[in-house]
């Protein structure tokens, strides 16, 4: 590690870069439920986001400009921009949201109730979401993630249960749906696309990585990595073929080059 900063006091949940390298938002787990914007340069914050009144459990950067969307227990998302406390926007849903934007940040999906996905144009959100797809509501699970795929042409969806939703970005129907890997404490595991949008992965709680074709829809390896606990966290690095994985350690993975 380069350096440890600290937020004893308001907990770090949920953590996001900015466009700028030294800068990030994230989301408290004590004391109160404001997003915080920190310069990691200096350890200082730049600016406070209050609103939600309860825990934030999705937080998205814009890929292209300094909007950012949070989605919160209180059962709305909430639209902000960087350089303003207020925020911009406030949708108020029935259930649990989880939210990402698109690659291109002009539009942006929200995962509602566990049962259903709603896209929304960013210019023009507050007429309603301008598709809506409805999944097959699971009893047994709920959501506890959305990932565009880098091309935009897929949507990842996570559960807390033993299964990945793999759906199309344009029509909504489900194209795959990916188990076999071990989730029975109800953990929230990341998954996550390759940059080329090629292949989806997911650390299970046994602490194995499971790897599937986005096309075939077959699961193409599962790696060890010695993982002890439950894989929380999943990255791919975007622009080199390298990605990494933690439990209460971290591993970082390259790939084998045959000699």
């Amino acid at each position: 590690p380069k350096r440890t900063l600290y937020s004893k006091k308001y907990g770090v949940d949920l953590i996001r870069y900015t466009h700028a390298a030294n800068t990030v938002v994230y989301s408290s787990n004590k004391i109160d439920d404001t997003i915080r914007y920190l310069s990691l340069h200096d350890n200082k914050y730049i600016r406070y986001f209050p609103g939600h009144s309860k825990r934030v459990v999705a937080l998205s950067m814009s890929p292209v400009d300094d909007t950012f969307i949070s989605g919160s227990l209180d059962k709305t998302i909430r639209l902000w921009d960087l350089r303003s406390p207020n925020c911009q926007g406030l949708m108020h849903l029935q259930g649990k949201p989880v939210c990402s934007f698109d690659p291109e940040g002009l539009i942006f999906a929200a995962g509602v109730n566990s049962e259903m996905v709603k896209l929304y144009d960013l210019r023009s959100f507050d007429k309603g979401p301008f598709a809506t797809f409805k999944m097959q509501y699971d009893r047994t699970c709920e959501w506890t993630g959305l990932k565009f795929s880098n091309d935009g042409k897929l949507i990842l969806i996570s559960t807390n249960g033993g299964f990945l939703r793999l759906i199309d970005a344009f029509k909504g129907a489900v194209l795959h749906t990916f188990g076999g890997y071990n989730n029975s404490k109800a953990v929230t595991l990341e998954a996550s696309f390759t940059p080329d949008s090629q292949f989806i992965m997911i650390g299970s709680e046994d602490g194995k990585i499971h790897v599937w074709n986005g096309e075939s829809g077959m699961k193409v390896a599962v790696l060890d990595g010695k993982h002890t606990g439950p894989i929380t966290c999943l990255q791919f690095n975007p622009k080199f073929m390298t990605f990494a994985s933690a439990c209460s350690n971290m591993a970082f993975w390259l790939p084998t080059i045959d000699d």
